[in-house]
């Protein structure tokens, strides 16, 4: 069995097109002894248009972009990558693999091409299972530099070849082979067949995924119980916070046995409360929250901050 790490660089990525340039792989024994790596340069039949994940900035690929016209247009490559891919010798990993598959899929389409069918694995959810971490999605670059892997980012055989050495790191930490490493991290490979796809899934997301929903509904049956009683009828005793007008954190307007008693209070005392950051004048938070809405209300500039300590001296004073 042999294993077959690939990459892919598009000249841009639109929903329904994705223009690939450059298919690298790197063709290894299970010792991940090199067989053979090499980038696959394709002429993307189109103008170069790059941005990063959230399609903002501009990314720039390590080739010379006037040089593509130069190479064969992706059918005349298809048989060689259908042929590395749908190899039953080869054993197939990517990095978020998932997004290499949907181009293949756009780029066969767009060419009326055969559809791919093959399985494959994904070096990011290994390391993610690994360290037991799935809060964010981990970079390639991130990955290496943690398990101290050089490479050169964006140049498509090159990242072939660091999610070879990110596997191979993952499979000497873990003391087994290539062939083992999704069974010891309880990992299932994922697939494509006529253009349906199915994601590798791991038992971990999994059941990270289900404490974050968890997690989730919990914290919204919390928020619909503080704001039932912020818009109950309140009683106003005296109009000591006339005119002021509150909004928390959402860390504390989750914390109901204390932001309940306090907005009971803010009432009392003839103030209100807003749902809304916009419409309030003073915003309370902990001293080291540091979520969206907290920066939110910093960059305002015209609503006062006070911690929850300032707000108990204001309401006790």
């Amino acid at each position: 069995m042999n294993l077959l790490f690939f990459d892919i660089e598009c000249a841009s990525v639109y929903k329904t097109c994705a223009k690939i340039c450059a298919f690298g792989y790197v063709l290894c024994d299970e010792q991940f002894n090199i067989i053979k790596k090499e980038d696959i340069l394709i002429n993307p039949k189109g103008k170069f248009h790059l941005t990063d994940g959230r399609g903002e900035h501009g990314l720039v690929l390590p080739y010379e972009y006037n040089e593509f016209k130069n190479y064969p247009l992706f059918p005349q490559v298809y048989g060689r990558i259908r042929g590395l891919l749908e190899d039953e010798n080869n054993l197939v990993f990517g990095h978020a693999t998932l997004n290499d598959v949907n181009y293949l899929n756009l780029e066969t389409r767009r060419f009326k091409l055969p559809p791919l069918n093959f399985c494959f694995s994904d070096s990011q959810l290994m390391y993610m299972t690994s360290v037991n971490d799935f809060s964010r999605q981990f970079g390639l670059e991130y990955i290496t530099k943690d398990l101290e892997v050089e490479f050169t980012p964006h140049r498509a055989a090159d990242d072939a070849y660091a999610t070879m050495r990110v596997t191979q790191a993952l499979c000497k930490k873990h003391n087994c082979s290539c062939t083992e490493i999704e069974s010891v991290l309880n990992i299932k490979r994922g697939s494509v067949k006529n253009h349906k796809v199915i994601k590798p899934s791991a038992t971990a997301y999994g059941e990270y995924r289900a404490n974050c929903q968890k997690e989730k509904a919990e914290r919204a049956k919390r928020r619909n119980k503080f704001y039932c009683r912020v818009n109950r009828k309140h009683t106003v005793v005296n109009d000591k916070l006339k005119g002021c007008v509150f909004n928390f954190s959402r860390r504390l307007e989750y914390e109901n046995d204390i932001s309940i008693p306090l907005v009971d209070k803010i009432f009392e005392l003839g103030g209100n409360y807003t749902q809304k950051l916009s419409l309030c004048n003073i915003y309370v938070c902990d001293r080291e929250d540091d979520s969206m809405r907290t920066r939110n209300a910093h960059d305002g500039g015209n609503v006062k901050i006070i911690s929850l300590e300032e707000l108990r001296a204001m309401i006790n004073d």
